[in-house]
């Protein structure tokens, strides 16, 4: 058993992470605001403490509760508001993340887990993005979830802090908003549920990563004990088109494919894949869940929660 702290862990992916390691026996600390996460996705057995990661006293808390590990995924995660206000977004997301690497410091933390995004590379230059490929965000949101990459790694070399980097391609699953880069899967979800039209913007023959939250979680459950001072690509190494995302959807839900389409958004991205066999090796992990699978979950999820 280990003490961990989740800082954002109210969240979509926070909340199912939590979920996790209660299961496995860990004891819980939810360190959240609530500015975007819901009391009630907390576990039960989780312990709890609403505070933004800017506040003065969260260097107390993380002295007062002792982690042995810390996951950090609070964060401000919408680009269209990152480009609206990007102050808002440094503040939060650099700034927000240096208040929680010194915490860990003075607290003595063993292990940073650190959630970042495929939103710091930019256009691909590759087919399959790997690590390695040049870092050029195209928001001001990429810029603000790289940056953190670099305090976390020196505060390794400096304090010795061990920390690991899993940068996501596009999470899906229950209790996502619309906020999220995989946003479109729980907006897809609503529309069909509610009998409304989704809207594709673009031809729709866009294609990206989407990776099932379940996945994402064992992810973040390996990098606990592996993966000591590495940046990795968490994705299924697939992509599908927007239109066949919302085709297989409609096919689920038997209603018959016929969305609007809108022009396309600026700085849209036409392909986008995460290579990641770092992660497969380095962490000894792979996704399980197929994309038919991960929906199925999903629209069961939003099912439940829109129609009762």
């Amino acid at each position: 058993m280990k003490k961990i702290i989740v800082t954002g862990g109210a969240g979509f992916i926070g909340s199912h992470l939590v979920d996790h390691l209660v299961s496995l026996g860990h004891r819980v600390l939810v360190v959240d605001n609530l500015s975007t996460g819901k009391r009630e996705q907390i576990h039960p057995e989780a312990e709890f403490i609403r505070m933004d990661v800017l506040e003065q006293g969260l260097s107390d808390v993380f002295l007062q509760f002792r982690p042995e590990a810390v996951y950090h995924l609070a964060a401000q995660v919408s680009v269209f508001r990152s480009i609206e206000q990007p102050l808002m977004d440094a503040q939060i997301n650099i700034m927000g993340t240096l208040a929680v690497l010194n915490a860990c410091k003075a607290a003595v933390v063993r292990k940073f887990i650190y959630a970042s995004s495929a939103a710091v590379y930019g256009y691909p230059e590759e087919k399959k993005i790997q690590e390695k490929h040049v870092v050029k965000p195209l928001s001001f949101y990429g810029i603000s979830k790289h940056t953190p990459e670099h305090y976390t790694a020196l505060y390794r070399d400096l304090f010795g802090l061990d920390y690991t980097v899993l940068r996501y391609a596009n999470v899906y699953g229950g209790r996502q908003d619309a906020q999220g880069e995989g946003g479109v899967v729980s907006i897809f979800a609503s529309k069909l549920l509610l009998g409304e039209q989704p809207i594709i913007y673009g031809t729709g023959e866009q294609t990206r990563d989407f990776i099932y939250v379940r996945d994402i979680v064992a992810a973040n459950i390996a990098a606990l004990e592996k993966g000591g001072g590495l940046t990795m690509n968490i994705s299924s190494n697939s992509s599908v088109s927007i239109n066949g995302l919302l085709r297989e959807m409609c096919s689920m839900c038997e209603i018959a494919f016929s969305p609007r389409y809108d022009p396309a958004r600026s700085g849209d991205i036409q392909n986008s894949v995460l290579d990641n066999r770092m992660a497969l090796q380095e962490l000894k992990w792979s996704p399980v869940y197929s994309l038919r699978d991960g929906l199925k979950e999903t629209l069961q999820s939003y099912q439940s929660v829109i129609c009762g």
